[in-house]
């Protein structure tokens, strides 16, 4: 397929109503922060323009996220690239996220204004991204490192499990420092339905609320555009193919979705076997989420 119909798709119902009050609590607890860290695992649809206004006046640190799936000849963002002044990034390098966050924070707020907050030594940072970034993991694991404490926040595989903009959690003692974490919070209004899509296939969007079936359909769309066939020999498939419905039933084959069907007769009601579609997608979807249909880059 040259292009991937969307078939109208209306993306205003893939924007819950808390996300909402969130953009309302991150954009007053702003007015407190002294750098913000903006998580993502799509390196251009992953970032919320209605945050952009905040980070054009404070230090950011753009972290990408899920690099081990990226593909390494696909990189739209290099490091160090980000809206605004001030910026900096986190990107392919060698040395763990965990260890670079830290110094290029404090290197970012000291050699930036302060304004209100010049008197104060300690380091107010605001953890910032759509759902399902790794926001919460990022400041545990900060944690784990610079203090050698557990997990301070909840962290899920699915979209939602932050829903309120939380008190501030110490992640360094050297220099004193504490993060912020935050829902994560989607654009009021996605750009077009294809954004919405990339995001969805990350996990920032509940799979429900955009339908398993046409996610497996995109992604099928996006692996074949990509020239991305690793799905072929996982499914044994004989080879690509540019339809969804022979590439689900081979997936219910191999992975045994099965399902109990009544089905109603002449002669009173039968059970069937049947294969079970929404399933083999979910499973579709899973299996790209994993990385077991190779290294792939949306953007």
């Amino acid at each position: 397929r040259e292009r991937f119909e969307f078939g109208g798709r209306d993306v205003a119902s893939w924007f819950p109503r808390h996300m909402a009050k969130g953009l309302r609590q991150m954009r007053l607890a702003l007015r407190r922060a002294d750098c913000l860290v903006e998580r993502s695992h799509i390196p251009l649809s992953g970032r919320n323009p209605a945050l952009q206004e905040a980070l054009g006046i404070r230090p950011h640190v753009l972290v990408l996220n899920k690099m081990d799936l990226a593909d390494p000849q696909r990189q739209p963002v290099s490091a160090g690239a980000g809206p605004g002044g001030g910026s900096g990034g986190v990107t392919g390098s060698p040395v763990p996220v965990s260890l670079q966050v830290v110094p290029m924070v404090a290197r970012l707020v000291a050699d930036g204004p302060r304004y209100h907050r010049a008197e104060s030594s300690e380091h107010n940072i605001l953890v910032i991204g759509v759902p399902n970034a790794g926001k919460s993991s990022l400041i545990n694991s900060l944690r784990r490192l610079h203090l050698k404490k557990g997990k301070a926040t909840a962290v899920g595989g699915e979209p939602g499990i932050t829903k309120a903009v939380l008190s501030r959690i110490q992640v360094c003692e050297k220099p004193l420092m504490y993060l912020v974490d935050t829902p994560g919070v989607l654009p009021p209004r996605l750009g077009d339905v294809e954004m919405g899509m990339k995001l969805a296939l990350c996990g920032a969007i509940r799979d429900h609320l955009v339908g398993e079936d046409v996610m497996a359909d995109y992604l099928l769309y996006t692996l074949n555009k990509q020239q991305q066939f690793r799905y072929v020999q996982r499914y044994g498939l004989g080879q690509p193919c540019d339809h969804i419905e022979p590439l689900l039933k081979h997936v219910a084959l191999s992975q045994g979705r099965t399902q109990k069907v009544k089905v109603l007769t002449g002669t009173g009601n039968v059970n069937m076997m049947m294969l079970n579609y929404p399933a083999a997608a979910y499973e579709f979807l899973r299996d790209f989420r994993a990385g077991r249909l190779g290294r792939v880059t949306l953007d």
